[in-house]
């Protein structure tokens, strides 16, 4: 480690920047693994309902498969607006070691069952503790990074939720094709997250002060002192129109989202006839894509945009429109190759502005104090959408149709374009 940090002198003014930055690169990396491992427990169902539609102990229907998303995504709505309150008043470490250790119980009690109602249960259990998640480690990097580097630095750091979804369903869907048994699929990803949680307890520090780091170097940002903030400052975070703003798009944009993640393996399965483990990995591409826009999404807000955020999510939600539009019938040729393109170019138009949103723009807009606050508020409200994209596809798709679900899903995009249009020049007060 000494000779690490006398490598990285030679770049800074003082060994206090090195430490700072040494310090930055930790909480980036467990705060990505860790949100990243959340998908773990979080799309396990996703995958292994295929399983668990063809086993005749269990026997689930579209509807009931629908009903348990729905139970699961009204769980994590719900959550996010209480948990994120929560965030800002118990500080990060808290909230996330207790709802990720109830999310790796849960999980794996649901491979221990065969029954409609506890699958319900559970899974909404597991909605709860979900939303423990991304408001809290928000604000955790929040304190670490100042607002001029925000975009880029929150925009690499939102590819764990890509990185996630791309890792979560091909594993779940591996394990339950290598051990030839759904339950394996939430049995595995539970470890594997438990692991995680280990990281998290050894290197997880919620801010400067909490290590009494005071840096030297006054042209930096100065941090300040993680104060609990008042139930007063938490409500006036919820009532600014900016922040409500962003709710509103947010739960336009999140049905797509989630009825992808939610029903792409199944979707796939259905159009071109794939396996289990082979629909799981053609509907990763649908992370490939993201992975990419929210990276450079982040990235053209800060060095085109001046930290602006809404351009790029209208650009990128214009195209999105289109693209929805069109989805089904070229799925319908049932080429593989052109379901992936599609599936890539979703993912990208749809990832950018979901991570600007929900991530970078809630910190902004909520500053440090409420960053919590801003960001359980914003994906609260999405995730009100999300439950749209997780219990309507089932039901369209029996009587209407694919094609019009994703017309659906098109208009809302529309609908979210028209809302965040006159914010187009928006940026927060200074934090």
């Amino acid at each position: 480690m000494k000779i690490y940090l006398a490598f990285i002198s030679c770049f800074k003014k003082n060994i206090t920047d090195v430490d700072f930055f040494l310090y930055q690169s930790r909480i980036f990396i467990i705060t990505w693994i860790a949100y990243m491992g959340y998908y773990l427990t979080r799309n396990a169902f996703a995958v292994a309902k295929i399983g668990m539609a063809q086993d005749s102990a269990v026997l689930l229907t579209k509807t009931q498969i629908g009903n348990i998303e729905a139970a699961y995504l009204t769980a994590y709505a719900l959550g996010q607006f209480i948990l994120g309150m929560y965030g800002d008043r118990l500080g990060t470490r808290k909230i996330v070691l207790i709802g990720m250790g109830f999310s790796i119980l849960f999980c794996f009690l649901m491979g221990l069952s065969s029954i409609y109602i506890l699958f319900f249960i559970l899974f909404a259990l597991q909605g709860f503790c979900q939303a423990t998640g991304w408001a809290p480690l928000s604000k955790n990097l929040s304190y670490w990074f100042s607002q001029k580097e925000r975009g880029t630095i929150m925009g690499i750091w939102s590819t764990n939720y890509t990185v996630g979804g791309l890792i979560a369903a091909p594993f779940a869907g591996f394990c339950c094709e290598y051990f030839s048994n759904w339950r394996y699929g939430f049995y595995f990803p539970s470890i594997a997250l438990f692991l995680i949680w280990i990281l998290f307890f050894l290197f997880q520090v919620n801010s400067p002060e909490d290590i009494k780091f005071k840096k030297e170097n006054k042209e930096k940002e100065q941090t300040p002192n993680e104060e609990k903030i008042s139930w007063h400052e938490i409500f006036q975070t919820i009532k600014d129109p900016m922040v409500i703003t962003l709710g509103v798009v947010y739960f336009c944009l999140k049905p797509t989202r989630y009825a992808i993640l939610f029903w792409g393996p199944w979707y796939i399965n259905e159009k071109l006839g794939t396996g289990m483990a082979e629909s799981s990995l053609i509907s990763v591409c649908f992370g490939v894509g993201g992975f990419l826009g929210v990276i450079l999404s982040g990235y053209c807000s800060d060095r085109y945009c001046q930290s602006r955020r809404i351009p790029i999510s209208i650009i990128s939600l214009s195209v999105l429109a289109v693209i929805l539009y069109f989805f089904d019938p070229l799925v319908s040729y049932q080429s593989k190759t052109l379901t992936i393109l599609i599936l890539a170019l979703i993912g990208f138009f749809l990832y950018a502005p979901d991570s600007l949103v929900s991530g970078v723009a809630a910190v902004d807009f909520g500053s440090k104090k409420g960053a919590s606050t801003s960001a359980g508020f914003i994906n609260g409200c999405g995730s009100l959408g999300a439950i749209l994209g997780g219990s309507l596809p089932g039901v369209i798709s029996e009587k209407w149709g694919w094609h019009c679900l994703f017309v659906s899903f098109a208009l809302a995009i529309v609908v979210g374009i028209a809302l965040l249009l006159p914010h187009w020049n928006s940026l927060p007060q200074k934090d």
